[in-house]
């Protein structure tokens, strides 16, 4: 990722935004630190945007685990999670939450599994339809979203950039 850096800091730079929040995890929380001095705008860490607990899965290949766990797994993250892992129903639960404290314009700077997440909470897309976007590292995801007592959304753009 340190040489997509600099042109994913211009693109995410050049955004209107009244606050940054970040996930805690260390591979966002320094995009995110670098984002603000640009902006000169303070970072709020908020352990909601983490990624995906994947349990003992967590920082393996997909292709170095067993495939019939895995097809489980895609077929129903919710009756087979990672083993000791997360639920696709427990990230969306967090997700919702966080997406409810966001106020004006924000730049989050997360994962691919809590961007998913906020999709399917925002437009009700299940999980084979949010894995379906591609979120390579660097993404920027826009979404606009309607507040209120259900949160509903849509998806305003999607830039992978020329990450691939």
């Amino acid at each position: 990722m340190a040489s997509r850096a600099p042109a994913l800091i211009a693109r995410a730079a050049s955004l209107k935004v009244g606050a940054i929040v970040t996930s805690d995890l260390c591979r966002s929380a320094e995009t995110a630190e670098a984002l603000a001095a640009i902006a000169g705008l303070q970072v709020a860490s908020d352990p909601r945007w983490r990624e995906l607990d994947f349990g003992a899965w967590d920082g393996k290949a997909a292709a170095d685990l067993p495939a019939a766990d895995m097809a489980r797994f895609w077929d129903d993250p919710d009756r087979h999670p990672p083993p000791g892992g997360e639920r696709w129903t427990e990230l969306r639960q967090r997700v919702r939450a966080a997406l409810a404290d966001l106020t004006g314009p924000s730049l989050v700077v997360t994962h691919a599994g809590p961007m998913r997440a906020a999709v399917s909470v925002l437009t009700g897309l299940d999980h084979r339809g949010v894995w379906a976007l591609d979120l390579p590292y660097g993404a920027l995801l826009s979404l606009r979203i309607w507040p209120g007592q259900h949160l509903t959304g849509q998806i305003a753009g999607l830039d992978a950039g020329d990450l691939h």
